[in-house]
């Protein structure tokens, strides 16, 4: 895949994920607000939409492609761990931070693996399937960053999401804001304070 590797300080590695049309360098700026010392591996989509990478395919808006969806997430699964090999940092400091497409790629991995991260901050996810069994998540640290007014992500949707999660033991953390979809400073200033107090390696 497609991908920027920055090592850090620190031994936490923030693995960001883009919305759709975007890329590999959009969420460097958000990586370096969020943990300036962490190690940051930025991965581009490997499906195009119209000539807009994403992670995975979908039918249409807000329908995804459940087929693709699969194999797309156990291929993203299968990179984190080469990219853990190649550049030697650990599999088990992994933290997600990914937007809109993005965010529902790393929603799938916390869906269908057991623990494939330290902690995830998801902006404007939605729930990426309904109907399944998902694992233990034990303690693990979520912040969702979502609007109340979002047209792409109803307020419903979010609350469901925090709602399963927080089920297999997941500490949830939603912030609201009111800009639509929009990913806004205020959200990335609310995450940053948020992941210095969870996850931040002193």
């Amino acid at each position: 895949m497609e991908h920027v590797f920055n090592q850090g300080k620190s031994s936490n590695v923030l693995l960001l994920l883009h919305g759709t049309g975007g890329n590999e360098k959009d969420l460097l700026p958000l990586a370096e607000m969020i943990d300036g010392e962490a190690s940051v591996l930025s991965v581009r989509g490997n499906v195009s939409e119209q000539g807009m990478p994403r992670f995975f395919k979908r039918l249409r808006e807000g329908v995804f492609d459940e087929e693709d969806l699969l194999f797309r997430t156990e291929e993203l699964h299968q990179f984190i761990d080469w990219a853990a090999t190649e550049y030697g940092f650990s599999r088990n400091e992994v933290i997600a931070v990914g937007y809109s497409n993005g965010a529902n790629i790393a929603g799938s991995l916390l869906f269908h693996y057991e623990q494939p991260f330290k902690g995830a901050i998801l902006f404007h996810p939605m729930v990426p399937r309904r109907g399944v069994s998902l694992p233990t998540m034990s303690n693990l640290p979520v912040f969702i960053g979502a609007g109340s007014n979002d047209p792409i992500c109803a307020p419903e949707e979010t609350k469901e999401l925090d709602q399963l999660l927080s089920k297999e033991g997941a500490h949830v953390t939603v912030h609201w804001e009111q800009n639509g979809h929009q990913l806004t400073k205020q959200e990335v200033e609310s995450a940053r304070d948020w992941y210095q107090e969870k996850l931040k390696e002193n």
